[in-house]
């Protein structure tokens, strides 16, 4: 057992070290950050009982154990609201993942095509409406265009799709939401495969070193082009999937993500010790 935390406490220092560093470079202070890391001992060993089937009056009590925090810190935690729901993805960028994958609304090299702004299939305002009917498709257009998603001709009557964004950089919330989500599933993947060896989520990786420069800032263009193929092959398949679901009636008890990542850094960067 020893050994074995051993080896997991060197793999919490590999995640950590990351977050502590975005955690520095925003200003947040570490006690802010250990009372969130306390908030998710409990959290998690709470998770751990109800899936033993644990309940009673003594709940606090083992979760103190479990945590090795006090009963007190524990009872305070406890009180704190649920932040562990799932972020979903906003109706505008339901919007422009579907706008980009779409096989009906792409040119013909294979590009997102530039819809008119209102009027009949295809256009943005159309398309706005296969999304959401809770949210005008004028402040869909006007979100999009803030976070640059999107721009609009001369005479404002065509909308373009502007490639590679995705991730609105202009918006805090939403950067943040997608770190916490993308790194929150994609580490509850990897955790699990270890808890649970008999349940594999696919977590894969390929590692390079001893690259040129011009290679390693090659690997982001190579990741962005194969993740283009992804969205037009899977999103397709996920939509026939759900719409499927439906018309056989079956409950939409679970949720998944699937993502693509690339980084590189020089290999001495983080490496040198005060």
């Amino acid at each position: 057992m020893e050994k074995r935390n051993e080896l997991l406490l060197r793999a919490l220092e590999a995640v950590l070290l990351p977050l502590t560093r975005l955690c520095v470079a925003q200003g947040l202070a570490y006690d802010r950050a250990e009372e969130a890391l306390k908030q998710a001992f409990v959290d998690a060993a709470r998770e751990a009982k109800r899936a033993a089937g644990g309940v009673g009056a003594r709940d606090v009590s083992q979760v103190a154990t479990a945590t090795g925090l006090s009963r007190r810190e524990v009872a305070r935690l406890s009180a704190a609201p649920d932040a562990s729901a799932a972020a979903k993805p906003s109706a505008v960028n339901q919007l422009y993942l579907r706008w980009s994958t779409a096989k009906k609304l792409r040119d013909e090299s294979g590009q997102p095509r530039a819809l008119p702004r209102t009027g009949k299939a295809p256009s943005f305002e159309t398309l706005a409406g296969s999304i959401t009917r809770h949210v005008h498709p004028r402040s869909l257009l006007d979100e999009m265009l803030r976070l640059g998603m999107a721009r609009l001709s001369e005479d404002g009557q065509t909308v373009y799709l502007e490639p590679d964004r995705y991730v609105p950089e202009k918006d805090d919330a939403q950067m943040f939401g997608f770190l916490g989500a993308n790194v929150g599933d994609h580490l509850a993947a990897a955790s699990a495969n270890v808890i649970h060896r008999d349940r594999r989520h696919f977590e894969q990786a390929i590692f390079a070193d001893e690259l040129s420069e011009p290679t390693a800032a090659a690997i982001r263009e190579i990741a962005a082009q194969q993740w283009q193929r992804v969205l037009a092959e899977v999103v397709p398949e996920l939509e026939r999937r759900v719409a499927e679901d439906q018309a056989a009636g079956r409950s939409g008890t679970h949720r998944a993500r699937l993502g693509l990542f690339s980084f590189s850094e020089p290999e001495n960067d983080h490496e040198a010790k005060p």
